[in-house]
């Protein structure tokens, strides 16, 4: 232990937070240095060598300094443009002024609860939720990630029903919690770490409404209890996989006729991203519990909520309202932050800029695909969620890191570069998106030349 060094660096990057002005050359240098070190040896080292950003940045890396809209500035002062959006997270770009306006006045007042005292914005962000959600959803739960609402999801479920039994889709991710990452439909990351949830899990092809009631049929005639049926409306870190049309409307019909709990994964589909306020609104079903996290708090605060009917979160009140809490989840500045997110998006209607910027996207890349078959296998997505896919994640990377090179910021699906996603911020402008698919155009030619 060195008290004194940590004193001293903590001195040092205290002044750096505060620093409004743009670092100098030599400044931002070392800040570059001393990052790539602090993430090798005291972070993730093998996050730096996935990482495109540091990969191909040449002589230095890109290393985050601000943002604003839809434009991230790095240390070096580059501009990128952002067709990430934090996975979903940044729905209302870089630094909102509406939500950082709202979390300081929370802050400069009081930032936590109590935990004894009612804190009035917990209240306001349930009751919104119960406004802006499908059917009769109408309690929330809070937390700060999409894992944590997914735990929730299945802790009612089970709550409720009584049962332990969860159907779920290949290649779905909801999280790396325990109990989220059993639900997750993918080998590499639940494999390593052996026995997860003790309850039966039976995963089912995304998109597959007959196997979903196969799977369903032969559960009630042997016995085993389905507390719910958990899917995203559309896949997300699967590559924005689209369901037919006839999906959801028959897994709410097949839920119902066999008493199991429909679980909606809003986490990153939810608030406008896919061109509607909900993912499931595209097929007008109304599931049973809903979960929301990544844009919820506009980019600017962690929140995350799970939202269900009053009849369905009773075992969650009676006899002990005590049953699954967070001491900071819903904590005082995260609901200022959702609060003032979901004003804006009402205010704007953000999923009708969605619709539209994605339809004119999902063309222009299509058209795109169409031109360079060697690269391209299809285009899929709804809204601003949109997944490229390439014919081999050698290509999908290269395509990736040429575009970086150009300062467009996109990333492959953790696993496999061989999908790249589109999912800027609904903000988005015109402009960004025309210069984003020229670039895209010239990434594409260079890499189509090398082959």
């Amino acid at each position: 232990m060195n008290y004194k060094s940590a004193l001293s660096y903590s001195t040092q990057w205290l002044d750096i937070i505060k620093q409004e002005k743009f670092p100098e050359e030599s400044q931002a240098k070392w800040i570059i240095e001393e990052s790539k070190n602090n993430f090798a040896e005291h972070f993730n080292r093998g996050w730096l060598e996935y990482r495109k950003s540091v990969t191909e940045a040449g002589d230095w890396a890109s290393v985050e300094w601000s943002g604003i809209g839809s434009t991230i500035t790095d240390v070096m002062g580059r501009n990128y443009i952002d067709w990430l959006g934090g996975f979903g997270m940044l729905d209302l770009g870089w630094r909102h002024p509406e939500v950082v306006e709202a979390v300081t006045a929370q802050l400069n007042r009081a930032p936590m609860p109590s935990q004894e005292l009612i804190d009035p914005l917990r209240g306001v962000l349930g009751k919104l939720m119960a406004d802006i959600t499908p059917g009769d959803l109408k309690y929330s739960w809070f937390a700060a990630s999409g894992t944590e609402a997914i735990e929730a999801a299945i802790k009612i479920a089970k709550l409720y029903t009584g049962k332990s039994a969860f159907i779920v889709a290949l290649k779905a991710f909801h999280g790396k919690t325990m109990g989220s990452l059993s639900m997750m439909g993918k080998a590499d990351y639940r494999q390593a770490m052996g026995m997860l949830y003790a309850g039966q899990i039976y995963h089912i092809p995304f998109g597959d409404a007959d196997a979903l009631e196969k799977q369903l049929e032969i559960c009630d005639k042997v016995g085993i209890g389905v507390a719910g049926v958990l899917f995203e409306p559309i896949q997300g870190e699967a590559g924005a996989i689209v369901p037919p049309d006839d999906f959801w409307p028959r897994v709410r019909a097949a839920t119902k006729k066999y008493g199991a709990l429909l679980i909606a994964d809003e986490v990153q589909t939810g608030l406008g991203r896919t061109g509607r306020l909900w993912g499931v609104d595209h097929w007008d079903v109304a599931p049973d519990i809903l979960a929301t996290a990544k844009s919820l708090g506009g980019g600017v605060l962690p929140v995350s909520a799970v939202t269900t009917t009053e009849e369905i979160f009773k075992p969650m009140m009676y006899p002990n309202p005590f049953m699954h809490t967070t001491t900071t989840g819903g904590n005082a500045l995260a609901c200022s932050a959702a609060i003032a997110t979901i004003h804006i998006i009402l205010r704007d209607r953000l999923w009708e800029a969605a619709s539209t910027k994605g339809a004119y996207l999902i063309e222009k890349v299509t058209e795109l695909a169409e031109e360079f078959p060697q690269l391209y296998k299809e285009v899929t997505g709804k809204g601003l969620l949109i997944g490229q896919h390439f014919q081999t994640p050698e290509l999908g990377y290269k395509v990736a890191a040429e575009l970086f090179k150009r300062g467009v910021l996109v990333s492959g699906t953790l696993t496999s570069a061989q999908t790249v996603r589109i999912e800027p911020p609904l903000i988005i402008a015109q402009e960004e998106i025309d210069e984003g698919l020229n670039r895209l155009r010239d990434a594409v030619g260079v890499v189509a030349k090398t082959m």
